[in-house]
């Protein structure tokens, strides 16, 4: 199992797990930059800096496409974005970008619903892209450093090896993920 987390398929397979997610946030992009990060102090392999540049370059592609989805489709097209839910969290994220573009980039890199809404509304109110993909980029790559830092120093500091190393910098980011989903939950009410 390990040999498949050091070699050199790791990083693309990371990859399109964490462009995945920027679409579906079930699929655990997340956890696939921290057990890497976990895997590179470890294991020494694939290197830790690989593993943000890939990770921040692949979150910054999935949100510009959500980006362009709602640049180019907008947010009413299919009825699946005009039901109550749906509505809500895009006028959320409307309000929110409304306040300050930069601070909201940043802030949603960190909570999954709240990506997708932003990122599609950014597209569709027609933020300038070059300021938009700038802003992408460099929360993404923060995003990256965080989520593989995270699973740096869990593995620096564990003993066990990697599988212990993977299993708590993986439990670590769950329970930082609920809390901030829990934070942001609340205020919103």
């Amino acid at each position: 199992m390990i040999d498949l987390l050091t070699g050199p398929w790791a990083l693309a397979v990371m990859s399109v797990l964490v462009l995945g997610d920027a679409f579906f946030v079930v699929i655990p992009g997340e956890i696939a930059v921290t057990a890497l990060g976990a895997i590179a102090v470890s294991e020494g392999a694939p290197p830790l800096w690989a593993v943000i540049v890939c990770g921040g370059l692949a979150a910054a592609a999935g949100d510009a496409a959500c980006y362009l989805i709602g640049r180019t489709v907008g947010i009413d097209r299919w009825r699946w974005m005009r039901t109550p839910r749906v509505r809500q969290a895009l006028a959320w994220a409307g309000g929110r970008l409304d306040a300050g573009a930069a601070t909201v980039l940043f802030t949603a890199r960190f909570v999954p619903f709240a990506r997708l809404a932003i990122n599609l509304v950014a597209g569709a109110s027609r933020i300038h892209p070059p300021r938009y993909l700038a802003l992408v980029l460099l929360a993404a790559t923060g995003w990256a450093a965080y989520q593989a830092s995270l699973g740096a120093v869990v593995a620096a500091i564990l003993p066990g090896g990697p599988v212990v190393a993977v299993l708590v910098s993986i439990g670590v980011a769950l329970a930082l993920g609920a809390a901030i989903d829990l934070l942001t939950r609340r205020s919103r009410s």
